[in-house]
């Protein structure tokens, strides 16, 4: 004969039950604290709802000039870079990872992402690749493993943008190479024009033609403008224990890539 549920579980359930749904925060300052947890759930299974169309509404909204800047970006990476372990962090479908593969086909390569159906999604790109589901501010790396540490369009999703710096320090040797391929903030008229124009109505139209998803869409728009300008995050970086730091501005600003290189010593900030 069934027994009847316990109090103790019927407590539970309902304590489960009046938990909020986790929030997409776009403005990165308002992540803090309490917030940093949900935000960081709801980009999970954002980009889990979103993974069977991420790369067609890609191709279609950027015309293909995405291919370009990734190599720009791989280009930047190659740069005095020493032997050693590659990583692609928030590898999403794995684009930047699949070019990674042909261009150091001999190279130890790890694509990382917390978001388990992108990496699923794109698992046949670069099938060399070892895929590991992980946070970029906590990766499973032993510090001073990495060479080089690339990331493409993913930090201005993180719950603390700062953290994920650091994070990239501590895994990286001393001379490594860290890439960030980003929309950061723009500062420029013509660039902010452009965004939102773009941001605010062809990006979420699209998403909701292709992906049905228009809210997934409309936050990664309002995020460009909620995340830190391009020089805001060339000077974290260098708080996280990078030197030599460069930005370059890609297609009028549109997207950025900042570059630096591990110092010897990490500030107590970055976990060494």
């Amino acid at each position: 004969m069934p027994t009847a549920p316990s109090t103790a579980s019927n407590a539970e359930h309902s304590r489960e039950a009046q938990k909020p749904a986790p929030t997409l925060v776009p403005q990165v300052e308002a992540r803090a604290a309490e917030a940093a947890t949900s935000h960081a759930s709801a980009v999970r299974l954002m980009f889990d709802r979103i993974s069977p169309t991420y790369d067609l509404l890609n191709r279609l909204m950027s015309l293909g000039i995405d291919r370009s800047w990734r190599r720009q970006a791989l280009d930047a990476l190659a740069r005095d870079l020493p032997d050693g372990t590659l990583v692609d962090v928030c590898a999403g479908t794995l684009d930047l990872s699949a070019a990674m593969q042909k261009r150091w086909p001999t190279r130890p390569l790890l694509s990382l992402d917390f978001a388990r159906d992108m990496l699923v999604a794109g698992r046949h790109k670069a099938g060399r690749a070892g895929c590991v589901v992980a946070d970029a501010m906590c990766l499973p790396l032993r510090a001073e493993s990495v060479a080089g540490y690339i990331c493409g369009f993913g930090v201005r999703n993180l719950s603390d943008p700062r953290l994920g710096l650091c994070e990239a320090a501590r895994v990286l040797e001393p001379g490594g190479i860290c890439v960030v391929l980003e929309f950061f903030r723009p500062v420029k008229l013509s660039t902010r024009v452009f965004h939102a124009f773009y941001g605010r109505f062809l990006l979420p139209s699209m998403g909701r033609l292709i992906s049905g998803d228009s809210e997934a869409y409309t936050y990664l728009s309002r995020s460009m403008r909620g995340f830190l300008s391009r020089d805001e995050y060339a000077l974290a970086m260098r708080e996280a224990g990078f030197e030599r730091i460069e930005a370059t501005d890609l297609l009028w600003g549109i997207a950025s890539i900042v570059r630096g290189v591990r110092t010897e010593l990490v500030p107590s900030g970055g976990r060494a």
